[in-house]
C-alpha cells in the first residue's frame, strides 16, 4: 500500500468512527433472536477425537497428532481449534471437548476497535483479517480463554473455532457435529437444543446435573454443554456469572474520548499499509 492509500484509507477510517461513535455500546443490546448451537453431551464421547480431525480438515489446519495423552490437559491453540481432554472426576473420568463457546454477546467482539471479531447473524463469531489491527483486545476480554495469537508467524492471524460459518451459509453441520460417531455432538437452533437437554435430564435425573453449561453463562453461548459431574471438575468456570460480558463495559463505550475513536483507525490503516508492503515485490526483483 503507498502513501496515497494509507491516507485514502486512514480519512474513510476516521469518518466513519466520528459517524459511527453514538453508537458505542450496541454490543451490549439483549439478544433477541435464535441462534444456532451445538448441544455437546459429554456422557456418550468416548475420546475418539473424529471432531478433532473433522475441524482440522474443514479449516484446513495440521492434522492433530496421534499419540495424545488425554489425561494432559490441552488448550486451544492457532493450529487445533477443537480439542478433546479426559478430566479425572470423582465419578472417574469424562472426555471433554472444548472450543470456542460462541457467547451470544460476545465480549470478543465487544472490545474490538475495529469490528474484525464478528457474529454472524446465524450465531457464529469469526475473525476478518482485513479488518484487524494487531490489538488484541479480543484474546483479553473472552471469559473462556479461546482466541490465539500467531505470535511465530511473520503476519500473525487471531485463530480460533468458527463454528464452521461457511459451511453453515451452505445449510451444512459444523464438521465437527457431522463427524461424531457417537451422537455426543447435536446441531440445531438453540432453543430446540435446550428442549432436548432439558428432556434428557428429566428423563434420566440421575445420570445428569441438573444444569445446561452455556445456557446463561456469561449471557449465554450457543455451546451447551451436559455432564453427569460437576462443571468445575470438567474444567469449566464456573465463576463468569450470567450477565453477558459487554454490558459492564456499555456505560465506559459511550463515554469514550473522540481521540479514542480515532487512534484506532489509524492503526488500522497502518496495519493494512505494512501488509501490503509485505505483500508487494520488489522491483527489480525478477529474474534476468
Amino acid at each position: 500500500m503507498n502513501r496515497r492509500d494509507l491516507l485514502k484509507t486512514l480519512g474513510v477510517a476516521s469518518g466513519a468512527a466520528l459517524v459511527s461513535r453514538p453508537a458505542a455500546g450496541q454490543h451490549a443490546a439483549p439478544y433477541a433472536g435464535d441462534t444456532v448451537g451445538v448441544l455437546v453431551d459429554t456422557t456418550k464421547c468416548m475420546g475418539c477425537r473424529m471432531c478433532e480431525v473433522a475441524c482440522a480438515q474443514a479449516n484446513g489446519l495440521p492434522e492433530p497428532e496421534t499419540d495424545v495423552d488425554l489425561s494432559t490437559l490441552r488448550s486451544t491453540s492457532p493450529t487445533q481449534w477443537s480439542v478433546v481432554n479426559r478430566m479425572e472426576t470423582e465419578r472417574g473420568p469424562v472426555n471433554v471437548k472444548r472450543q470456542c463457546m460462541h457467547c451470544l454477546q460476545p465480549a470478543c467482539a465487544s472490545a474490538c476497535l475495529t469490528n474484525a471479531m464478528h457474529r454472524t447473524g446465524e450465531g457464529a463469531v469469526i475473525w476478518r483479517e482485513s479488518k484487524c489491527m494487531g490489538c488484541r483486545f479480543c484474546m483479553v476480554s473472552c471469559p473462556f480463554d479461546v482466541p490465539k495469537f500467531e505470535y511465530d508467524s511473520a503476519n500473525p492471524k487471531i485463530q480460533k473455532c468458527v463454528m464452521c460459518w461457511e459451511r453453515l451459509e451452505e445449510g451444512k453441520q459444523p464438521a465437527c457435529v457431522e463427524n461424531c460417531p457417537f451422537g455426543c455432538l447435536e446441531f440445531g437452533r438453540r432453543s430446540e437444543l435446550l428442549d432436548i437437554a432439558r428432556a434428557r435430564i428429566y428423563a434420566e435425573p440421575d445420570k445428569y446435573v441438573h444444569h445446561i453449561y452455556g445456557e446463561h453463562e456469561a449471557g449465554g453461548t450457543a455451546f451447551l454443554y451436559l455432564s453427569s459431574d460437576p462443571f468445575e471438575q470438567l474444567g469449566f468456570r464456573t465463576d463468569i456469572g450470567t450477565t453477558a460480558y459487554p454490558v459492564y463495559t456499555k456505560e465506559f463505550l459511550y463515554a469514550v474520548p473522540l481521540v479514542l475513536t480515532l487512534v484506532p483507525p489509524f492503526l488500522l490503516a497502518v496495519s493494512k499499509a505494512r501488509r501490503g508492503d509485505a505483500e508487494e515485490p520488489e522491483e527489480g526483483g525478477g529474474e534476468s
